[in-house]
């Protein structure tokens, strides 16, 4: 071996240890797979309060610490008890009893993340709200486990009064059964990792990629050069060659398609050219006419586009979204913005992804990080806005319970029962809750004229039977699902649940009302 391969070679490790991730990465490495660095920045800038040191909610908290987020505090005036040293693990079991269940759980789940700050608070609530309601709304989200009924209604209107105020998770569970309800007012996403791809937009090739894919020589290419070619190139050259014999016009019939696909196989010099059987595959692109999805056209409809409103909104997504609706109506195409992903094209299309994208920009009214502008092209064709309703509105609805009934009997008797639960808890602690106060108080809050399905028996019994029941098993259930949930909300990646994410684990089932 030459001196000179020695050194290429030591170059070479060197440059692996200098480029291995650090520590962070190393932790964090399959998290930063789903949602990148910007939204475990989210996570890690995010302060949420968390009302209760339940067993529920320490299990909530356990799957969003260990994703890192920044800081956590429990606000729990209560001691263990001994129900709590038998059902949560974040307590250190008969040793914990008698003592602050808030500080007991913030100890053991701070082990789990030296990244994450963690607080205990022993004040009540009812002191908060009355004395310092600005300390709960400086929190980036508020997560509450079977809450008193009157607090939990004051805590919502306090966090509903202004849109800047942070969002509300409620959870409420009763032995195997359970639901939860984010209460916002908007919730925009960029970033909603929609399975639906950016159109490759074959039937309107920019300009450089229709010259190219006209310019190639099939018949004079090698066999290796000939098998790798993209499958894009492919298909906007077979496109363009079909329309010159058929009066510009892609195929329309089926016979028609067929033809152009066994055009495309036709073309192939070898039969394993995987390159011609993926543009035999997505040949439907060819005659699907390039649009702005339904779900976009729609948004360039929203109000807060309006005139008034963009001059009072701070908000990058909007100014970004009116930016995208004028550049849509100026393109040729009347289309989205290319993205560089097109298939096996990406130094191809850069430079047009780069074209279009500044003129994307010079729509833009106000200052917007490139960053997020970069996020905004590369994800136009599944942006979403959410609006939500305040905690407790679905409840006031008898026409929309009613048709809940009969439409998901089961998830809306589900719901029912935990509302009824909870009123009748409100009214008097001290008797535990029958089967027979539990439908009378569900009858109440649909009307006396309304007859309740068959499903409500199971969903009342099991209620009945274990009314202040909080199994493990229902605790860590829920501690994965709603901090999913409160990740996609601080991240603003994903869709976030709206209504009532209603939970079965007798029979093992999940669904959504009331959204």
């Amino acid at each position: 071996m030459s001196s000179q391969d020695s050194q290429d070679i030591e170059t070479a490790t060197t440059a692996i240890i200098e480029s291995a991730p650090d520590t962070k990465t190393r932790r964090y490495d399959r998290q930063l797979r789903l949602w990148a660095t910007t939204g475990q920045s989210a996570l890690e800038s995010s302060r949420i309060l968390l009302i209760s040191g339940s067993a529920t909610s320490t299990s909530i908290l356990k799957n969003l610490v260990l994703p890192g987020i920044g800081h956590f505090t429990i606000l729990d005036h209560a001691k263990v008890s001994h129900s709590d040293a038998g059902n949560n693990f974040f307590l250190e079991g008969y040793n914990s009893i008698g003592k602050s269940r808030a500080e007991e759980a913030v100890q053991l789940l701070s082990e789990l993340n030296d990244g994450v700050e963690g607080r205990a608070d022993t004040r009540t609530l009812e002191s908060i709200l009355e004395s310092h309601p600005e300390w709960i709304t400086s929190f980036t989200i508020v997560i509450a486990h079977n809450l008193d009924h009157t607090l939990l209604n004051k805590l919502s209107v306090l966090l509903w009064k202004d849109s800047k105020y942070p969002p509300l998770v409620v959870v409420r569970s009763a032995g195997f059964l359970a639901d939860f309800y984010i209460q916002f007012h908007e919730h925009t996403i960029i970033e909603s990792h929609s399975e639906t791809s950016p159109s490759l937009r074959i039937d309107k090739p920019f300009p450089a990629l229709k010259e190219h894919a006209l310019s190639l020589e099939f018949d004079k290419m090698d066999s290796t050069e000939h098998g790798h070619v993209p499958y894009v190139v492919i298909l906007v050259r077979a496109l363009e060659d079909w329309k010159k014999s058929h009066g510009g016009s892609p195929p329309t019939s089926y016979e028609e398609r067929q033809q152009f696909k066994k055009g495309i196989r036709e073309m192939k010099v070898k039969d394993d050219e995987e390159n011609f059987d993926e543009a035999e595959a997505q040949a439907y692109r060819c005659w699907t006419e390039t649009k702005i999805p339904s779900e976009i056209t729609t948004l360039f409809s929203d109000p807060a586009l309006s005139t008034e409103a963009m001059d009072s909104n701070r908000s990058p997504f909007f100014h970004l979204l009116a930016a995208l609706k004028e550049y849509t109506e100026n393109s040729d195409t009347h289309t989205l913005p290319l993205t560089s992903t097109l298939p096996d094209m990406n130094d191809f299309t850069k430079r047009e992804a780069e074209e279009e994208k500044q003129i994307f920009k010079s729509y833009l009214r106000v200052p917007v990080d490139d960053g997020m502008v970069d996020s905004f092209v590369k994800n136009a064709h599944a942006l979403v806005v959410l609006r939500g309703k305040p905690w407790g509105t679905f409840d006031e609805d008898k026409a929309a319970l009613v048709e809940s009934l009969s439409t998901m009997p089961k998830e809306t008797c589900i719901h029912l029962s935990l509302s009824a639960l909870s009123l009748l808890q409100a009214s008097d602690t001290s008797v535990s809750p029958s089967a027979e106060s539990i439908r009378a108080k569900i009858q109440s809050i649909v009307g006396q004229s309304t007859e309740l399905p068959v499903e409500a028996d199971d969903a009342i019994e099991e209620i009945a039977r274990a009314p202040f029941s909080e199994l493990p098993n229902t605790a860590a259930f829920l501690g994965g699902m709603v901090a999913q949930e409160v990740i996609k909300m601080v991240t603003k990646q994903y869709v976030p649940v709206k209504g009532y994410c209603v939970i079965d684990l007798i029979e093992t089932w999940t669904g959504t009302i009331g959204a």
